[in-house]
């Protein structure tokens, strides 16, 4: 009992006092282990097998992808596509935003990318069109969330990896919530627009509809290819990520012709260290859930839960509890592989679906990219509007209701977030 205790409670302690994750997790493990008695050399060992992952190389490509999206104008068509489709129905810049974050998401896989580049478009035009400040600031953070959930997702690829649940059945799973999250969302965006006159933008013509389309279709073929050639059984998602990459740069250098070759290792580089930064976190939070497992913490914890409810319902209820709790102080990633073997360890215990279980993880943890502390979206839709984080919350936390509606929905009705993957992966389920 003892070290579990001390896991837990150093790895608080020095969060507490403003260690940076990744290092607060290692000294606590380290702490655990040599309590232990266990070799040091376990270590190592379990960063190494954490991050010898071949699933794991998708990451660095979408998030080579979605810097070449923003360098190569091709964030810039899909900001064109969704003004001229629903640019002109009530609190037009508002619907674009949220219409534009689910073309982004289906490409990038990144939350903060999102937040960051269409941001710094719309947030501004938005404040000079006469919408409120922390509404702007407040649409973009939780509309850029979607980046996270509507497929490809870089933390469904993560929640695969280490779960060994299907990505492709997140992906597909993922759909349906993203969708319903996005439209929920103009649906909000209305109903303020009719109360405080929200501007509209004039329609745009048929023609110029289609115009727009085409010159962007190249880029809204995109998600196809991922998406589909990984259902299809054509590719995995690593090879989907690396395909994404190499069809980005044909568009980029080629089609488009807004990058240039030289610019191109400069971007590498700014993919790899981002990329670094989250894998070894990654790295020790593998040490981490190798020690929940050592200890059967998992074990500990879902006899706790249980002997206050064995309801599925209930259980569920107290995952999104804990995992809204969590969000607010861990990155989405870190809290995954930590706290994977006792999450999947109680949807064993109350007979849920893999795929649905994930799911709820994956939504109710991209919420924490909008709630402080943490809150990296909601922090840096607030840097570019101009506003005190505060405000911004107070004026998301409606929007995020509509998040926690359907994450609700997915639990009480498991085939809202179950249909597609049952239809095209129907092995993934089993």
């Amino acid at each position: 009992m003892f070290p579990a205790i001390l896991l837990i409670v150093s790895f608080l302690v020095l969060i507490f006092v403003g260690v940076p994750i990744a290092f607060a997790i290692g000294i606590a493990c380290l702490l655990t282990i040599w309590e232990l008695g266990l070799p040091m050399l376990c270590v190592a060992n379990q960063m190494f097998t954490s991050i010898d992952s071949f699933p794991l190389l998708a990451v660095p490509f979408f998030l080579f992808l979605g810097r070449l999206m923003n360098d190569g104008g091709i964030t810039d068509r899909l900001l064109k596509v969704a003004d001229a489709f629903v640019g002109s129905v009530r609190g037009g810049l508002g619907h674009v935003n949220v219409a534009v974050s689910m073309l982004f998401a289906s490409i990038s896989g990144s939350a903060a990318a999102d937040t960051a580049s269409i941001g710094a478009v719309l947030i501004p035009a938005m404040k000079k069109a006469g919408y409120p400040v922390p509404y702007s600031v407040a649409i973009t953070a939780c509309s850029s969330i979607l980046g996270m959930i509507i497929p490809p997702s870089i933390l469904m690829i993560l929640y695969g990896a280490f779960g060994n649940v299907s990505i492709g059945a997140l992906f597909l799973g993922g759909i349906v919530p993203g969708v319903l999250i996005g439209f929920g969302q103009m649906a909000y965006t209305y109903v303020l627009a009719v109360r405080y006159g929200f501007p509209a933008k004039p329609r745009t013509p048929f023609g110029e509809k289609c115009r727009i389309t085409v010159r962007a279709l190249p880029v809204l073929l995109l998600p196809v290819i991922i998406l589909g050639g990984i259902t299809g059984g054509v590719f995995t998602a690593t090879e989907a990520a690396a395909i994404a990459v190499a069809y980005g740069l044909v568009l980029a250098l080629g089609f488009y012709r807004n990058v240039r070759l030289a610019e191109l290792p400069g971007m590498l580089s700014e993919a790899v260290v981002t990329y670094a930064l989250p894998l070894f976190c990654v790295a020790t939070a593998g040490v981490m859930g190798y020690l929940i497992a050592y200890l059967n913490i998992a074990e500990d914890v879902a006899q706790l839960i249980l002997s206050i409810t064995d309801n599925p319902i209930g259980v569920y209820l107290m995952i999104v509890v804990f995992l809204l709790i969590v969000g607010t102080v861990l990155s989405p990633i870190t809290a995954v592989i930590i706290f994977l073997p006792i999450l999947q360890h109680l949807g064993d215990v109350i007979g849920t679906n893999p795929i649905q279980l994930g799911l709820v993880v994956v939504i109710c943890l991209t919420m924490g990219q909008v709630t402080p502390p943490y809150g990296i979206c909601l922090l840096i839709a607030a840097q570019i509007g101009e506003v005190p984080a505060i405000k911004a919350f107070a004026a998301a936390a409606p929007i995020l209701l509509i998040v926690l509606a359907v994450v609700l929905i997915g639990i009480l009705v498991p085939d809202i977030y179950l249909f597609l993957p049952r239809t095209f992966l129907p092995d993934a389920l089993i």
